[in-house]
């Protein structure tokens, strides 16, 4: 058995790890994939046709690096997985939930910085859903699936963009910063219980790294429209407020190109 360690620059989300996965998986010759996200770091245990397993991740455009190859055991399965599940099905539900939220308040409060931070909620509910619903699935229902929510999460960022830039070009209401720091207040409470869930686990396992840092991340979004709440209340402005909004649609836009990867 061999492993052959790559550093991967752009490999720092859950859609990358199933990128490579899906990528992968038609590969006999791979035995089990290892993936350090944090440290951009893939280990693939294989038998042979290392060129062509390289190839086929360098295909994904992930500046991929080949770092060594030697000779290594396989290591044992894991055997926290029905916890790692019960985890992740709950910051799934948290995700799923605050969505809905945030994007009922953001409509009722006229905020776009909550409905689009709805929509980071909502991919990063693709993602989870992606990884747990789809297990043991055939490679084409995994790559319709991706396909499905990746063009879903676009149309609905693309829509939520068109509407700040409408915004932007004409006469519109200051939105609620009530709505905008208390819901944001409650959103950033339950992305804390799931970051807690998940460093309780105490896993080394990739994916529950990923999913680590995949909430970190949505801590700073919620920080960030409380912070444009509370400008919006000092300025009396909808400037901060559609700033905010542009931004993380932009991001979520990217993470609609990212899982779209997955279909190819």
């Amino acid at each position: 058995m061999n492993k052959t360690t790559f550093h991967i620059s752009q490999m720092d989300c859950p859609s990358e790890e199933q990128m490579i996965r899906m990528k992968l998986e038609n590969f006999d010759e791979v035995k089990q994939l290892s993936f350090d996200i944090s440290n951009r770091k893939l280990e693939v245990y294989h038998t042979t046709n290392l060129r062509g397993i390289h190839q086929a991740i360098h295909e994904l455009g992930l500046k991929d690096e080949l770092k060594r190859t030697e000779e290594a055991e396989l290591p044992v399965a894991n055997k926290n997985d029905n916890q790692q599940r019960k985890i992740l099905w709950w910051v799934l539900g948290i995700n799923f939930t605050f969505f809905v939220v945030e994007m009922t308040t953001g409509w009722i409060s006229n905020s776009m910085g909550l409905i689009a931070d709805s929509l980071d909620m909502l991919a990063d509910s693709i993602v989870y859903a992606l990884s747990l619903l789809v297990v043991g699935s055939t490679a084409l229902r995994k790559k319709k699936v991706a396909k499905v929510s990746g063009y879903f999460q676009m149309l609905l960022a693309l829509i939520g963009f068109s509407e700040v830039l409408r915004r932007f070009f004409t006469d519109s209401e200051t939105p609620l910063f009530q709505f905008m720091i208390i819901v944001s207040i409650f959103a950033l409470a339950g992305n804390l219980v799931s970051l807690w869930l998940i460093n309780k686990n105490q896993s080394k396992e990739a994916h529950m790294q990923a999913s680590s840092i995949f909430t970190s991340n949505d801590i700073i979004v919620n920080g960030g429209v409380i912070v444009a709440g509370i400008l919006v209340y000092y300025l009396n402005s909808k400037w901060p407020d559609l700033v905010i909004g542009g931004l993380v649609f932009t991001f979520v836009i990217q993470g609609a190109f990212r899982i779209l990867k997955l279909s190819k």
